[in-house]
């Protein structure tokens, strides 16, 4: 389990018990200094979960659909659209940069080893979002995405599985799912948490992903990242991002 797949569980499952769930947010809080709100975006029990969370990103937040009840059922999802309004600096002018992000979990293969990791299909701006630095080599560009580009960055924790060191490996070619990727940089250790590394992954551009390795219907993302103009206005940012959400999904 990743770190955001963990997240996303405790909110859900702190969301099933709400005569604790004040105090036991609270410790989450102190835990991993994140902050938690469920931002109804539709009709029924829809909504969508915003969280900042300092020391894994500038003023960093991050938007996902879910249910208040922990079920997925008729989940209105989030789309590339949504992500588009987000950035919009009329609608949002308290957001300056958004990061639309799929996932899912692969296999991944080099030279008779193999780890299953995650896998986030990402854009550029993940790199700047998420305030991830490189130890070697280059991040995902604009034209990896337009070109589909079979390219992966990796984190240090997958590349000592597949190497045995995680540096000196830029233009390995590894298999994903059984397709050749070529290693373009590895990132810098974020640290492990309770929740889980998040140094085992694979990024590669948003569109390579959803065609190739993590199907999704339509423009459908799982979790837009953005970070804020400042730490002062994270909470305006917030504010915005719901009434964008609730406007687009009623």
């Amino acid at each position: 389990m990743n770190f955001w797949q963990a997240i996303r569980e405790a909110v859900e499952s702190l969301s099933a018990n709400k005569m604790r769930s004040g105090l036991t947010m609270l410790g989450i809080v102190i835990g991993v200094a994140a902050v938690i709100a469920m931002l109804a975006v539709g009709a029924g029990a829809q909504n969508s979960i915003t969280g900042s969370i300092s020391g894994i990103g500038s003023n960093l937040l991050f938007v996902f659909s879910g249910n208040m009840q922990g079920s997925v059922r008729n989940e209105q999802p989030l789309t590339l659209d949504d992500a588009n309004a987000i950035a919009d600096p009329f609608q949002a002018p308290s957001v300056v940069a958004v990061a639309p992000v799929v996932q899912g979990n692969v296999e991944i293969t080099f030279s008779g080893k193999s780890s299953n990791s995650s896998v986030m299909g990402v854009t550029p701006d993940y790199q700047l979002v998420r305030s991830y630095k490189l130890t070697e080599g280059d991040f995902i560009t604009a034209d990896d995405l337009l070109g589909r580009s079979s390219v992966a960055v990796l984190g240090p924790d997958l590349a000592d599985k597949l190497f045995d060191r995680h540096d000196g490996v830029v233009g390995e070619t590894i298999r994903v799912e059984g397709q050749p990727f070529r290693v373009i940089g590895v990132l810098e250790s974020k640290g492990g948490s309770t929740f889980g590394s998040e140094d085992d992954v694979l990024l590669t551009p948003m569109t390579t992903a959803t065609a190739r390795l993590v199907r999704r219907s339509g423009d459908r993302v799982d979790t837009i990242y953005v970070q804020a103009a400042s730490a002062d206005t994270v909470q305006q940012a917030s504010d915005e991002i719901s009434e964008i959400l609730r406007q687009r999904h009623r």
